[in-house]
């Protein structure tokens, strides 16, 4: 009799265990369907984005053919949209390419830290890029934009929202030499990087393509003031 109530026992156990992991594995399932669902109408409203943009730079350019102020207001949307990084771009600049050194092991050093990359990592290169003058950045082909957020999610990086991993490369648009110079300056930013560890490799280029930024500019404060 006990043999058998043990039995029992243990057979209800086991169903309760199962019944529970059947649950959370559906509970997963239907979020997983979901979040394929969100992306499949992200993917769709984006596409359609793409079309009316088409359809919009069709009609700014016959406007442009027909009238001259049309062409000067032409130039004036499509610089400002360059600007606002609203567009792909290319020009000369540098390149820098990033990753964590992967030969040490975690019992080799005091703190592994020093040999990760970190947000503040790249924060502070981005401003060092910008305070000496570029034009475009763009990181691992995220474009920074004045309301780019560059944050720290566990051993994650986001930017834009996007997940971003190692390696990382950072490209940036404007006069190579200055902007080479700004992060390789004898006891920069980069040289400390360096010196914790961080794999780091820099080159000047001619020739660099940054996509445009695909989010969607938004101001929840902002309005037009009186001129």
């Amino acid at each position: 009799m006990l043999l058998v109530m043990a039995i029992c026992i243990q057979i209800n156990t086991i169903k309760a265990a199962t019944s529970s992991v059947g649950t959370t594995l559906k509970d997963n399932s239907d979020l997983k369907d979901e979040l394929l669902k969100l992306q499949g109408r992200y993917e769709a409203f984006y596409r359609e984005l793409e079309k009316k943009e088409k359809e919009l730079e069709e009609v700014r350019l016959n406007a442009a053919a027909k009238n001259e102020t049309d062409t000067q207001n032409d130039a004036e949307i499509k610089s400002n949209q360059m600007l606002l990084g609203l567009t792909n771009v290319t020009g000369e600049g540098v390149i820098i390419k990033i990753d964590e050194n992967r030969e040490v092991k975690n019992n080799e050093v005091l703190n592994i830290n020093g040999y990760l990359v970190h947000e503040e990592d790249l924060l502070y290169i981005v401003n060092e890029l910008f305070n000496s003058g570029a034009d475009a950045i763009s990181i691992n082909e995220q474009r920074v934009i004045n309301t780019t957020s560059i944050l720290c999610d566990g051993n994650i990086i986001r930017i834009n929202g996007k997940m971003v991993g190692v390696p990382i490369t950072i490209k940036a648009i404007g006069f190579p030499s200055r902007m080479e110079y700004a992060l390789k300056r004898p006891g920069g930013y980069l040289q400390k990087m360096a010196d914790d560890g961080v794999e780091i490799y820099t080159e000047k280029t001619e020739n660099i393509n940054i996509p445009k930024y695909e989010g969607v500019y938004s101001y929840e404060y902002l309005s037009r003031g009186d001129v």
